[in-house]
Parts: C-alpha cells; sequence; structure tokens
C-alpha cells in the first residue's frame, strides 16, 4: 500500500509543480507560497476530523512536537525556494534540481537514521545526480 501512496505522491508533486508554475506568473513568489500553506493547512486540517484523529494531539510527545515543528520550518523554506526558483527559471529544470532532495534524503537518512546505504543506493545516487545534470545543462 505504501507504494501506491508514494506513486500517488510523485504525480501530486508533478502535478503541484505544473500548476505553480502556471499560477506564479505575475504574483509574488512569497505571496504564492502562502497561499499555497493555507490551502494545504485547511485540507491537512480537514483530514484530522474527517478521519477523527484530533485527540492524538494530547499524546504527542515534546519530541514529536520537535521535530514536527522542525521538519515544518524546513517544509516552509523548501516552498519558499522553491516557488522563487519556478518564478525565475524553467520548470524542466528547476524541477529535476529540486529532486535531487531524494540523494540528499538517502545521504541524511544514512547518516542520522542509520539506514542501510547499498550499493544499489549508490549506483542510484549516482545515476540520479547524473540524470539532473544531463536535463539542466
Amino acid at each position: 500500500m505504501w507504494f501506491l501512496f508514494a506513486i500517488l505522491s510523485a504525480l501530486f508533486a508533478a502535478l503541484t509543480s505544473i500548476l505553480a508554475k502556471i499560477g506564479i506568473e505575475g504574483v509574488n513568489s512569497n505571496l504564492a507560497t502562502a497561499i499555497r500553506t493555507v490551502v494545504v493547512v485547511v485540507m491537512s486540517w480537514g483530514m484530522v476530523f474527517l478521519t477523527k484523529t484530533q485527540s492524538g494531539i494530547t499524546e504527542m510527545s515534546k519530541k514529536s512536537w520537535l521535530f514536527l515543528i522542525l521538519s515544518g520550518l524546513a517544509t516552509g523554506a523548501s516552498w519558499l525556494c522553491y516557488y522563487r526558483a519556478l518564478q525565475i527559471g524553467e520548470a524542466s529544470k528547476v524541477v529535476p534540481i529540486d529532486k535531487l532532495s531524494v540523494v540528499i534524503t538517502l545521504l541524511l537518512a544514512f547518516i542520522f537514521l542509520q539506514e542501510e546505504f547499498t550499493v544499489k543506493s549508490f549506483i542510484g545516487c549516482i545515476l540520479i545526480g547524473a540524470g539532473t545534470l544531463f536535463m539542466v545543462i
């Protein structure tokens, strides 16, 4: 089931890029990010209440709060940079560079989460990096 959600995530991320590139024309990138964020907040809380999981908020540990807040700050910074890059660059060049996050995530997961980094992972990182380079030059 995780694979289906991962595929859907990729599909929606692709749509996000194209829809954002069209929508950001003539709009300040920070304002566009703020509008997008409000929509995401409303949608996320809607899902929480729809699934009746709001009671879990009181059961969260301080560690979870801290890391979710830090993750939110990283997401905000990423979105601000992404929208600015989309505004001034071509989507076909911005998106592949943004997807280098896959390589960075694999490295950070190995360093901080002690996740396995295999020869296959290494080759994948090299191929993603090379593919990105070919797409943007």
